[in-house]
């Protein structure tokens, strides 16, 4: 049994149902922490100073990727280890890590910030693994939040807690009574949230009653020079092969100011073909690469990472050629001519 499963509290519950990329409300590989150190919040204090009676260790730390606002205001995955907080469950203290003042907050690589309201707390998560369901209770300081911050809420607590295995839709309850909306601006969320939802969303020109939505990953760097990998969703015409829109969008680059092209603009995407494994072979070309060229490893994670995003199944196996080479060798010295998954953990930080 995973430590996730032994973490979380599991019921029976009734099926729900998906919701659509939702409108209304619309906002806008590894870094070093913060160089000033901080005193512990008192939570964490209190927690290290019990595990370090009688046997002097300090407190477990545990690996978990949660969805932070970085300098230029966007949200991205960060994949941090940190104490795990007292009475709180795995996914309990996920959430935690997005308040912002929080009992995480010194942990907080530099540049990036919590998106809950300070003083929120997390008063229990109930964990349907039959339902993919994730109720979560806030207590009322999560109302407190500006009506332009309310998408960007929603996106951070849905993209946190989708990232585990056994969860794929989440309901929000504060004080005991369930939301049918967000508190501030009203955005509806149906009977779930999702992914469907998208994250950093892009609605360029491409806004139409039929748009169908397309997560694409750009880079960016952190003040402390690290570069690191931002998810942004484009509404684009439907088509059969939604990896293939993806791509077509990551290639043309990004919209937002601070995020950086990982394609160029000259670079062709040839095909795109699911073999009978799932394995998605990507084929791309770009004369301004000469044979046997290191590989930009942002340029061949970034189309790792979308094509997992779009292609229905995060464990998708994906295989690149690059100019017609069936060897393609990353500035990380990995091979992405053999089939690839998209990394446990992205944007480690402090690691």
């Amino acid at each position: 049994m995973s430590r996730f499963h032994r973490k979380v509290k599991m019921i029976s519950a009734a099926g729900l149902l998906t919701v659509p990329v939702l409108l209304a409300g619309c906002s806008a590989l590894s870094s070093q922490t913060s160089d000033s150190v901080d005193a512990p919040p008192p939570i964490l204090e209190s927690a290290m100073i019990q595990a370090a009676e009688g046997n002097g260790e300090m407190v477990q730390t545990e690996q978990m990727t949660v969805y932070l606002k970085d300098q230029n205001g966007l949200l991205a995955p960060v994949s941090m280890s940190l104490p795990a907080l007292p009475d709180l469950t795995f996914v309990e203290s996920s959430l935690a890590a997005l308040v912002s003042g929080g009992a995480y907050s010194g942990y907080m690589p530099d540049g990036f910030t919590g998106v809950l309201p300070q003083g929120t707390e997390v008063m229990d998560v109930t964990v349907t693994p039959e339902e993919k369901l994730a109720v979560v209770e806030f207590n009322s300081k999560f109302t407190e939040y500006m009506p332009e911050e309310e998408r960007q809420i929603m996106e951070a607590v849905t993209w946190t807690l989708t990232g585990n295995p056994d969860i794929q839709n989440v309901q929000l309850w504060v004080d005991g009574k369930k939301l049918n909306e967000m508190p501030v601006n009203g955005t509806p969320m149906a009977q779930s949230l999702t992914r469907g939802i998208g994250i950093n969303l892009d609605l360029g020109n491409h806004l139409s009653t039929n748009s169908s939505p397309v997560t694409v990953y750009f880079s960016d760097e952190s003040p402390a020079g690290e570069q690191y990998y931002v998810p942004v969703t484009r509404l684009v015409e439907p088509s059969p092969n939604r990896v293939e829109s993806a791509l077509s969008e990551l290639i043309k680059g990004p919209d937002s100011e601070g995020l950086e092209m990982v394609l160029t603009t000259a670079t062709l995407l040839e095909s795109v073909v699911t073999g009978e494994d799932g394995t998605v072979s990507v084929a791309l070309k770009d004369e301004m690469f000469a044979e046997g060229d290191p590989i930009p490893t942002e340029l061949l994670q970034s189309v790792v990472l979308t094509v997992a995003d779009n292609s229905g199944n995060a464990d998708t196996k994906v295989q690149i050629t690059f100019n017609d080479q069936q060897t393609v060798i990353g500035i990380d010295e990995q091979n992405y001519g053999e089939p690839v998954t998209k990394p446990e953990y992205i944007n480690e930080i402090g690691i």
